[in-house]
């Protein structure tokens, strides 16, 4: 019997893509998994869109939110209810490719591995390609990922048997880049899967868009969640700058 990936998904009016998304995990060859979707107070027909799927697949879970409290919260939420060997991380707006979780559950096995995750391309908010991927090292150190966050979130997967349930504070920015600096910590280095398995969407007014927002959230991860000083802070900001204007475009690809 195949093992259990619990997908860990926010939502926040997601109407639009949500129907999609949802569908792109249904479409998956590997079968065994449920979908916790845990939304944040919608006001649109998230809530609807997905009651339909859940009331015809038993593996999509619905979790309501009474007030908005953060897509941090809400994704903490979904992981205490997840009962799966592996969790894996999929936002409202994302898809994936049928054969990603076969794939990447078949890479943790092979090479030993209980953190992975992959290259993925781009798309923009009506679904169309920006003829773009993007890779990682191919050995990705904690050095490495200390200054750059080469992690997709719509990518990543891990073995809850080898580190426990991961749950940091839901009110930090950066919640996945402070995740992976956690696991990364202990193992040191890992693989990705090195294809594409996902499409991230892009979408003009999300905070990964806004330069400003990023630098300032960023800031925060070595503020606050490493605790350095604000002097060492912003010398290692001037460092994490460097590699994201000049070494990380170098794993940013043209599809063939």
């Amino acid at each position: 019997m195949s093992e259990l990936v619990s997908i860990i998904t926010p939502t926040y009016n997601a109407e639009k893509f949500i129907r999609e998304t949802l569908k792109s995990v249904q479409n998956q060859t590997y079968q065994s998994w449920e979908m916790i979707l845990v939304d944040d107070a919608s006001t649109d027909e998230t809530v609807k869109i997905i009651s339909d799927f859940a009331e015809k697949d038993s593996r999509i879970k619905l979790f309501k939110l009474e007030k908005n409290s953060g897509n941090g919260f809400a994704r903490n939420i979904a992981l205490e209810k997840a009962v799966g060997k592996y969790i894996a991380y999929l936002d409202a707006d994302d898809l994936w490719f049928p054969m990603k979780l076969e794939k990447q559950i078949q890479f943790l096995k092979t090479n030993n591995l209980p953190f992975t995750f992959s290259f993925y391309d781009c798309i923009d908010e009506e679904g169309n390609a920006f003829n773009r991927r993007v890779e990682a090292p191919i050995n990705l150190t904690y050095n490495q990922l200390f200054f750059c966050n080469y992690v997709g979130n719509l990518t990543a997967i891990y073995d809850v048997d080898y580190f426990g349930k991961i749950i940091l504070e839901a009110t930090q920015k950066r919640q996945d880049w402070r995740l992976w600096l956690t696991i990364l910590k202990q193992i040191q280095v890992t693989k990705p899967v090195p294809e594409t398995l996902a499409f991230y969407r892009i979408r003009k007014n999300s905070i990964s868009s806004s330069k400003f927002k990023l630098i300032k959230h960023n800031f925060g991860v070595y503020r606050e969640f490493h605790g350095f000083n604000f002097v060492l802070s912003v010398l290692l900001m001037v460092r994490f700058l460097f590699t994201q204007l000049i070494i990380k475009p170098r794993y940013i690809k043209k599809n063939s």
